[in-house]
């Protein structure tokens, strides 16, 4: 995959995002054990005094920070170079506990991360060429195709029989009930976020936003959506 301007950007954006996802785990577990330490009832157990706790709320705002920098890094690279670099913060998080929550990194753990590392860089050296999207327009056109809300509906109703069916029997004894879930729904969203991302990022640049037309019995209702407005028409045929 050739390394464009904006597919630059996203790809330092998605860096910056695990970065800062990563660290923000560390940094509330943290306040969550001062917290504890000070109230003397952990947040597991039904204590709420990690609310009042800064620390807390600082590893907070930097996952916040680190997901708007995920949330953009879409709009400019594709979802197939973006998302495999979410499992970074994986890394990072395993090697600050290490060194600041002082938790042992085991020999799995390495192996775990040198997997995660391996498989980012094969799938963003390998991942195929994204056809460009000009227009919100050309997104609407692709989120209505057949194959596309099969898939959707799929999804969801598999979701619905994990979560109601399998979860209760066995999703304390198997993870992989809550990986699928998490799977799963994560196809949808990482799908929803780009087509967002990149809806806005049309927007600023000035392009025509969005456009809708019906017919109602010989009435044609018309709805652009413009960067600088709604225009709606109605016309009869």
């Amino acid at each position: 995959m050739g390394f464009s301007t904006d597919n630059l950007k996203g790809f330092t954006l998605a860096l910056l995002s695990s970065g800062f996802i990563g660290a923000s785990f560390i940094i509330k577990k943290k306040g969550l054990r001062k917290a504890a330490a000070a109230s003397g009832v952990r947040a597991g157990v039904g204590g709420y005094a990690y609310l009042w706790e800064p620390l807390w709320w600082t590893g907070m705002i930097t996952m916040i920070v680190g997901e708007v920098a995920n949330f953009v890094a879409y709009a400019f690279a594709p979802a197939v170079l973006v998302t495999p670099l979410g499992a970074l913060s994986i890394i990072v998080s395993a090697v600050l506990a290490h060194f600041i929550l002082k938790e042992k990194l085991h020999a799995l753990g390495i192996l775990g991360c040198i997997m995660c590392i391996v498989g980012s860089v094969v799938i963003v050296i390998h991942a195929p060429q994204e056809r460009a999207i000009t227009s919100v327009q050309q997104i609407w056109q692709m989120a209505t195709q057949t194959a596309f809300l099969l898939y959707v509906a799929s999804v969801i109703v598999i979701v619905f029989v994990l979560i109601f069916h399998f979860a209760p029997l066995y999703g304390s004894s198997n993870v992989l009930i809550f990986t699928a879930i998490c799977s799963l729904m994560g196809s949808l969203s990482v799908m929803s976020v780009k087509a967002l991302g990149t809806s806005l990022k049309l927007t600023f640049e000035g392009q025509q936003y969005f456009s809708l037309q019906y017919n109602f019995d010989g009435r044609l209702l018309s709805v652009y959506v413009l960067p600088h407005g709604l225009l709606v028409s109605y016309d009869i045929l």
